[in-house]
């Protein structure tokens, strides 16, 4: 797992938290505690999570969600606590599913870590392709002018 791409992801959660803090889920977001965020992921997977999300679910909270089980959901309380000190800007979390929750939690995409991962390594690659096409365009340039 590339360390720097990794510290982008979390940068780059923690800017959408920024944002998101302020918006429509206010209550939720803006002064997070276990509870709120717990309250809010269930809110959130009510209503058409992807299976990405689902694997992030199942992943930290050792639990599949069923709508039929939200008591035994509200048993997870302190998996949320990283999450919370994520935001508070408290802890940098290792723990790859809490920050794959933290960016479902604000909306961020891409997201899990893998998509946002494969997303940077493809812009690269791509960056170095075009940079290689244009030092090969300078050197014939340079051959003939």
């Amino acid at each position: 797992m590339n360390n720097n791409t990794l510290k982008q992801y979390k940068n780059a959660i923690r800017k959408k938290y920024e944002i998101e803090k302020e918006g429509k889920y206010f209550d939720y977001l803006y002064k997070p505690s276990r509870g709120k965020l717990r309250d809010f992921c269930w809110l959130i997977f009510e209503n058409n999570p992807t299976k990405d999300d689902l694997n992030v679910f199942s992943n930290l909270l050792g639990l599949d969600f069923d709508h039929t089980k939200k008591n035994k959901f509200k048993e997870t309380k302190d998996k949320f606590r990283p999450i919370e000190t994520f935001f508070k800007g408290e802890t940098d979390p290792s723990n790859i599913d809490a920050i794959n929750m933290a960016a479902i939690l604000v909306d961020f995409e891409p997201r899990p870590f893998k998509k946002f991962y494969e997303n940077s390594k493809t812009k690269k690659e791509k960056q170095e392709k075009k940079s290689k096409k244009r030092s090969f365009f300078l050197d014939f340039k340079s051959m003939f002018f």
